[in-house]
């Protein structure tokens, strides 16, 4: 990988994005001096001023992926320490290396780990993949990927250069490397060389992170229809489960909507079901039905997000009523003045921290967890806030990496869904307020 650099290079710059808007990236961290934009390669060169505030930049970049005009744009260290004049007028690239049957892989933003068996999974649709060797470097973790020919190796940086392994992480930066030829010694689970599987494994201490008892399966790609399909979204579940999915959830449900019933027609509404069925995966809409007004749909987002919701609210007390939570034989809600679009709702929980969110799915407890509050809110407030909705046992505010957050433990699980469905999302200070479930068992 370059060394650091004032020179940054860019790619995936559409033709489109402008320059005033690519400046915008990176001027937050210092003057630039200079710009090269590469139209016939979506790619640009950008200068600042001094090493320290293009290496701002880079660090912030690694970890949070900066797009523009809705399209996700990749910054890395050019291998230039300045641009010039020559570079400028002729709209030459420094950068661009030739291609060659060995790409390295640089994997960003990696929040599930990644095996030998999931990068042979991307990358064997594409040709044969003969050697694999990871290791971990200052830019993080990485991967030389050696095919047998180089147009497969073309085919991969084409399809796969900027894509996602798993939904909103892990994205693919590749390069073609300079090297010739991988040097293999063992099979295990740092390389692999697949045309001598007789290799030995030389024993290693066990890697601390989470295994997997069928890695093909969890991370199938899914190669029928777009060859660009992202990984089974169930191997990002079990990753933030530690490893398996939790059980009764089989990760391979297609169906995205639901049927509820049972609902007390008193006091639901659409709304107060989105805050509950949010708690397990984006909701795309939900239709109370005119005919059955104790009965809803409720889309979610995909197949696994509609299974977690029924694994963990299937028998749940709300309102006083069991709720009955199956899969509906409608494969979507139709859009109609009946039905509440939330498909593009900022109150969606898996638009961000993604891992986190799968991480506290389970079902209602009694004891909730309340988050972006009001720096200088008073537990008084929050107890006055959610005590209409049941006994209060006990209740702490808390205060982590400068966040104010509270846990509220009622009586009955009920009584805390019920807190939970009235009151996430309700706003104090003009901030929506976030409550969930805790699986915490006292405070």
């Amino acid at each position: 990988m370059a060394e650091p650099s004032k020179v940054i290079h860019i790619r995936n710059v559409g033709h489109e994005i402008s320059e005033s808007e690519l400046l915008q990236v990176v001027q937050p961290f210092g003057t630039v001096a200079k710009l090269v934009m590469l139209r016939a390669k979506n790619q640009a060169l950008i200068q600042m001023e001094d090493l320290a505030s293009a290496v701002n930049a880079i660090q912030y970049y690694n970890t949070i992926q900066p797009s523009v005009r809705g399209r996700n744009v990749y910054l890395q260290y050019s291998s230039h320490q300045e641009l010039t004049t020559d570079q400028s007028s002729h709209g030459r690239n420094p950068d661009q290396e030739e291609p060659n049957r060995i790409l390295l892989v640089t994997i960003h933003h990696m929040l599930y780990p990644i095996t030998i068996e999931v990068l042979h999974q991307v990358f064997s649709p594409y040709g044969f993949v003969e050697k694999i060797v990871t290791f971990q470097k200052s830019a993080g973790f990485q991967a030389l990927i050696q095919y047998q020919s180089r147009q497969s190796a073309i085919q991969a940086y084409g399809a796969l250069h900027g894509r996602n392994i798993y939904d909103g992480c892990c994205q693919l930066d590749i390069q073609y490397s300079n090297l010739s030829e991988l040097q293999v010694h063992y099979n295990n689970d740092r390389s692999r060389d697949f045309t001598n599987p007789s290799l030995p494994t030389e024993q290693r201490p066990r890697s601390s992170q989470p295994s997997y008892n069928d890695p093909s399966g969890l991370f199938g790609f899914q190669q029928s229809g777009d060859p660009y399909a992202q990984m089974s979204k169930a191997a990002m579940i079990a990753a933030a489960f530690g490893g398996t999915l939790p059980p009764g959830v089989s990760g391979i449900n297609d169906r995205c909507t639901l049927v509820v019933s049972n609902l007390n027609t008193d006091k639901i509404d659409e709304d107060k079901l989105f805050n509950l069925f949010s708690m397990y995966g984006n909701i795309v809409r939900i239709k109370i039905l005119k005919n059955k007004p104790d009965h809803a749909l409720i889309q979610m987002a995909d197949g696994l997000q509609a299974e977690l919701a029924v694994q963990y609210l299937k028998g749940a007390m709300l309102f006083g009523k069991k709720l009955e939570v199956n899969y509906s034989k409608y494969p979507t809600v139709t859009p109609d003045p009946d039905a509440r679009d939330y498909s593009t709702s900022h109150l969606n929980r898996f638009n961000s921290n993604v891992v986190k969110n799968y991480r506290h799915c389970c079902a209602p407890t009694k004891m909730i967890h309340i988050s972006a509050l009001p720096q200088d809110i008073t537990e008084d407030v929050i107890l006055s806030l959610v005590g209409e909705h049941g006994t209060i046992v006990n209740s702490r505010l808390f205060e982590t990496n400068g966040k104010t957050q509270a846990l509220v433990l009622f009586e009955s699980v009920e009584e805390a869904t019920e807190a939970l469905v009235e009151k996430h999302a309700s706003k104090l200070d003009r901030t929506n307020i976030r409550i969930s479930f805790s699986q915490m068992q006292n405070i």
